[in-house]
């Protein structure tokens, strides 16, 4: 049986690197492990007066090119396995991206959408008493991730600025643009996964005119992708699927139809003129381009055999496991790692790092142009280095990012 614990699965693609670029034995060990981690708890008073406790995390993983970077995801099955894996990913991207960052993630144990907007803030304020001394501008910045977004971070950076006693916007990332946010923010993530798509159709020759795409998970991510997909490339979404289920048009799904049902019902489940597909059957649907966008591990040995797109363009977290990996590589199917893919959100959450830093903001266009030259050059470092080794794309991610990471930790001195 596989094992799909995210940790588990993210070392083994350490070792494997490791071996690849020939670390010594202490420079392999001490890439392999978070530098730092943080477990604790969070009293919450309740609407009704109880109080529940929750349980948090921060796990820093390496600062060795910069300060931390990481989101903070609140969502029931949350474990520290998980944030530690998610913690690494995020130092690998950051530097694949080529960005003076580490990597970082936070989490909290829980249900958001059991919990009152009122809650919800007194979980976000909580969430900063416990870990205020471990963050700041210099130190690691949080940002949004699943079931978080720029009102909470609002709330986050309220209270941090409250507790030093002056505003710092800069301690937080994915704000509101009334509160030091950055112009492009809420799209990044997906729309840096189309730039990378449409470096991807050049270098195999795939002409993306109408082409279909199915997108497996329709939070943020997954309804950004449905816009630009059609604006930027006219890409036809033909299915798409959040946690209730999924539905697919081959003749096409209008993005305004479906977000306007999903807002009125919670759902994309019964959206007008589409016939009902389970989350797998949408993984396997004929298209040109897959867009897993929900949690880990939902490509699979089992399930690997079954994906006919052409791309698989991911936009979750560790979506596909090592051995479902090697499987889609063998049969062809190209694959736009996690590490390069979706960081066009952190890559913008540095932008707006630097504007707060001097306090002068960018126009959209700007951000714009910057995030597709940052996607174009790690898109094009990490083909180039899957090309001359002749590994896969996800190896070569992580042969990219790792060894910058390792290079800066021997310049430090640390091993």
């Amino acid at each position: 049986m596989t094992d799909i614990n995210p940790f588990v699965i993210t070392q083994r693609q350490i070792d494997e690197a490791s071996a690849m670029l020939g670390l010594d034995p202490a420079t392999h060990a001490f890439l392999r492990e978070p530098m730092r981690e943080f477990t604790f708890t969070i009293p919450l008073r309740m609407d009704d007066g109880s109080v529940k406790i929750f349980r948090g995390y921060r796990v820093q993983y390496s600062d060795a090119r910069g300060p931390c970077k990481g989101g903070i995801r609140w969502h029931p099955d949350e474990t520290l396995d998980t944030v530690k894996a998610l913690a690494a990913w995020m130092t690998w991207k950051t530097s694949v991206v080529d960005i003076p960052l580490g990597g970082s993630k936070g989490g909290v144990a829980c249900n958001p959408k059991e919990l009152s907007p009122t809650e919800q803030e007194r979980l976000a304020r909580g969430y900063v008493r416990a870990v205020w001394r471990m963050i700041g501008e210099e130190l690691d910045i949080p940002a949004p991730d699943v079931y978080t977004n720029p009102q909470i971070m609002a709330w986050m950076m309220d209270e941090y600025s409250t507790i030093r006693g002056h505003m710092v916007p800069g301690v937080i990332t994915g704000k509101p643009l009334q509160l030091g946010g950055s112009a492009g923010r809420d799209d990044a993530t997906a729309r840096g996964g189309i730039y990378a798509v449409r470096e991807a159709a050049k270098v195999i020759n795939l002409d993306l005119e109408g082409a279909t795409i199915a997108i497996q998970g329709y939070g943020s991510v997954g309804r950004s992708i449905h816009k630009l997909a059609d604006e930027l490339l006219s890409l036809r979404v033909v299915a798409v699927s959040d946690s209730h289920g999924g539905i697919y048009n081959p003749n096409g799904l209008d993005y305004k139809t479906i977000y306007q049902h999903k807002r009125a019902t919670g759902s994309v489940v019964d959206a007008p003129n589409t016939e009902a597909l389970s989350n797998d059957e949408i993984l396997a649907t004929d298209v040109t381009v897959l867009f897993p966008a929900a949690l880990e591990n939902v490509i699979t040995d089992e399930n690997a055999g079954s994906i006919k797109a052409k791309i698989v363009a991911e936009m979750a977290n560790g979506p596909t496991t090592p051995e479902a990996d090697k499987i889609l590589y063998d049969r062809g199917i190209y694959v736009l790692p996690d590490l390069m893919c979706n960081a066009g959100g952190v890559t913008v959450s540095y932008f707006e790092q630097v504007q707060n830093a001097y306090d002068y903001y960018w126009t959209l266009d700007t951000i714009h142009q910057r995030l597709d030259r940052k996607m174009s050059e790690a898109f094009h470092a990490v083909h180039r280095v899957a090309e001359l080794k002749g590994v896969r794309n996800r190896q070569a991610a992580y042969l990219v990012a790792i060894e910058r990471v390792a290079e800066a930790a021997k310049l430090r001195g640390w091993v």
